[in-house]
């Protein structure tokens, strides 16, 4: 792999982009025009995942999904479909993964050990800070942008920014234009 960052879009699904869902964030759809510019700027060096829930019900996963239960569906439900708008956002394949952190084995071999990758998506105070802190640990290069991610609440995004900001060098919090600009 050659030295330049890559882009991990992380989970712009339908279960976090609608209103009508327990956990669409109100911030997702100002987020998406400044995930596009991301996108757009990174090209070929961009990979998008989508959380699925997974079948192990025998783990701590049992227990949550209890507590949601409206989540508990096949993966093939439309409620974890990809937004429309995230149509195009990479040319490869969308990185299934059943976990909140999307860092491991599947995306770095594709980025490779030690890569930088730039964080956009949601839900910043879940499923971002989980995949920021695991590729921290990794060894690669964070940088989280900001203005890209949607937060549960304002409060849980700025919480998040807050913790993930606690991790220099290894995590950097920027913002869309400031990426996009040192590409």
């Amino acid at each position: 792999m050659s030295d330049g960052p890559w882009l991990v879009v992380i989970d712009p699904q339908t279960i976090f982009a609608s209103p009508d869902s327990a956990w669409g964030s109100p911030f997702f759809a100002e987020t998406m025009p400044r995930i596009r510019q991301l996108a757009e700027a990174f090209g070929d060096r961009a990979i998008v995942t989508r959380w699925v829930p997974t079948a192990d019900r025998s783990t701590a996963w049992g227990a949550y999904f209890d507590a949601w239960p409206f989540a508990d569906r096949p993966a093939t439900d439309p409620l974890f479909d990809l937004v429309p708008d995230a149509a195009g956002l990479s040319p490869h394949p969308t990185l299934d993964l059943p976990t909140f952190g999307k860092w491991g084995a599947e995306i770095e071999a594709i980025v490779g050990h030690g890569a930088h990758v730039v964080l956009a998506g949601v839900a910043t105070d879940c499923c971002v800070i989980s995949t920021a802190l695991a590729a921290a640990d990794a060894g690669a290069h964070v940088t989280v942008a900001a203005d890209a991610c949607a937060g549960s609440t304002a409060e849980n995004h700025a919480a998040a920014m807050q913790v993930m900001g606690l991790y220099p060098p290894q995590i950097t919090v920027s913002d869309t234009a400031s990426v996009v600009s040192g590409r």
